[in-house]
């Protein structure tokens, strides 16, 4: 466990024990792998004290010596801050982890114009606070999809998230409602994923697309309605990939009429559960599961806990 403390703008860490002999340039560098160009930032705006004292970034560190990062200073803000109704899964003064409710775009497509998404509203939600700076969303999740999301509170954390996700250490699981029952009761589906030349937003399976892994399990069936209840879990991050995936082995999702699923609901049965990443500073198992907010509910049979 790594003590941390916020003061004011400056984040502070007591060096633990495994830190003791590294420095400030190693931490960045090697524990962190910040960006050379925010690093650099760091450096030049003296944006890094050990005990209080403008850092020598090349001193080898003392446990138990406090370490102080200027993360919580107001910056320009490029997105306008819209209230609305967030429920938060988890939240400290780096991460956000919203459960996104369906019909609601992620990100806006035109910042100028566009203010009832969902970053809008994590905005507002920072503003709320006396926080005035942008916030940043480490992935994203279709309109119509509901679920678990992480965002980032100031550039340092999104910098190291975005690693972490780029380096598949975000395990981010869907529960998917599709149509007829699966013969394989587990397994995955690797199949590379490219743009559709006669649709402007489909995807779907081509050989010249972007590699594409996809495993499941299947939780539960409905033998009576020929409907299955599956676990997915992802390698890869393309575009409307769980959706591609499976209209692509016949058992397309209900509701996503853009790919085969039958209309019987009223959005595509896709929910991200459960998302589980590790703190970027103070290295802690963060596990959040997004309980389901549909009414009717697609998924009222199953429980979360257990996805």
């Amino acid at each position: 466990m790594i003590h941390t403390s916020r003061m004011g703008e400056w984040f502070q860490v007591i060096v633990p024990d495994p830190w003791q002999g590294k420095n400030i340039e190693s931490l960045f560098r090697d524990l962190w792998e910040v960006p050379k160009k925010l690093t650099h930032t760091f450096r030049m705006e003296k944006k890094v004290r050990i005990d209080g004292e403008a850092a020598n970034w090349g001193t080898p560190l003392a446990a138990g010596s406090k370490l102080q990062l200027r993360l919580f200073e107001a910056e320009e803000t490029h997105i306008t801050p819209h209230f609305q109704e967030l429920e938060i899964l988890f939240e400290d003064d780096h991460v956000l982890v919203l459960n996104k409710p369906p019909f609601i775009n992620t990100h806006p497509n035109d910042p100028k114009q566009e203010t009832n998404t969902l970053v809008n509203g994590a905005c507002f939600h920072l503003l709320s606070q006396g926080e005035i700076r942008d916030i940043r969303q480490i992935h994203r999740l279709d309109r119509d999809t509901s679920g678990a999301i992480l965002f980032a509170k100031h550039a340092m954390a999104g910098a190291i998230l975005d690693r972490a996700l780029v380096e598949r250490k975000i395990k981010r699981t869907y529960l998917a409602l599709v149509d007829g029952i699966l013969k394989q009761k587990r397994g995955t589906i690797q199949a590379a994923i490219g743009r559709d030349r006669h649709h402007p937003t489909r995807r779907r399976v081509s050989p010249s697309g972007q590699a594409a892994t996809t495993h499941y399990r299947v939780v539960m069936e409905d033998k009576l309605k020929r409907l299955s209840y599956v676990k997915c879990w992802l390698d890869t991050g393309r575009t409307h990939q769980i959706r591609v995936h499976f209209s692509h082995i016949g058992h397309p999702l209900l509701g996503d009429t853009l790919y085969g699923g039958k209309p019987v609901v009223h959005r595509q049965a896709l929910h991200a559960a459960k998302l589980e990443f590790t703190h970027p500073f103070t290295e802690e198992k963060i596990v959040c599961h997004a309980p389901f907010k549909d009414e009717p509910d697609i998924f009222k049979n199953i429980d979360l806990l257990t996805i």
